[in-house]
């Protein structure tokens, strides 16, 4: 299986995604969040319909920056919306946990590190059959290079890397801080932070349909 992971779209998918699908094979995209710039929540279901209308399945979960009324727009689209639920790809589980820690900005979608942990811990369990669990967030993981702004402080959320720890999913799929695209690990799980698309970052991953083995790579759209 081929996985183009993607986030921070902010209101536009950015022709060179589109480029991308026109000329290369995948099996499924994976959206980390903030699909919208603040809203309006309609634009995120043209954003996704468009995407899903290369016939590959789209699984996504929605950033701290769309509106909290997002989700029933991603629901209502042709993508498959994650946030707070798990679904199931072949051999792959996929669960996910949309918005972010607390910012100082007071953006729409953040939530406690408290609410995280509990909404988290209870998905996770629904992928323990699985052969391969990706977890889909959009804020990355604490003290990584995933969640590390330019002057070197980390932002990301202490429950999501807790949860990483106690439950070691293969992959975190992240996004929020767009300057830190990045592959890191925690333990055996690996982190990936695609970056912003609008500067077309992505990632791939290629999961071996035999063994199961995982590889991944920053690409440039």
């Amino acid at each position: 299986m081929k996985i183009l992971a993607i986030s921070d779209l902010h209101g536009s998918t950015h022709k060179a995604l589109n480029n991308y699908l026109d000329n290369n094979k995948v099996d499924l995209i994976v959206i980390a969040g903030d699909i919208t710039h603040f809203g309006p929540a309609e634009l995120a279901e043209d954003i996704l319909n468009d995407i899903s209308s290369y016939n590959i399945p789209v699984v996504v979960i929605p950033g701290n920056c769309d509106p909290h009324e997002i989700n029933s727009q991603l629901d209502n689209s042709k993508a498959i919306n994650i946030h707070g639920k798990s679904t199931t790809i072949k051999n792959v589980g996929i669960c996910g946990f949309g918005g972010s820690n607390l910012t100082p900005f007071n953006t729409p979608m953040e939530f406690g590190e408290v609410e995280i942990y509990e909404e988290l811990g209870k998905i996770m369990v629904q992928m323990k059959d699985q052969d391969i669990k990706i977890l889909v967030t959009h804020a990355p993981p604490l003290n990584t290079n995933a969640d590390k702004l330019p002057d070197g402080s980390h932002v990301g959320s202490e429950s999501i890397r807790k949860i990483i720890e106690e439950h070691k999913p293969d992959i975190n799929i992240c996004g929020h801080i767009h300057e830190a695209q990045c592959i890191d690990k925690i333990g055996e799980t690996v982190v990936l932070n695609p970056g912003q698309i609008m500067t077309g970052g992505a990632c791939l991953i290629q999961i071996d349909d035999e063994n199961n083995h995982i590889d991944s790579k920053i690409i440039k759209l």
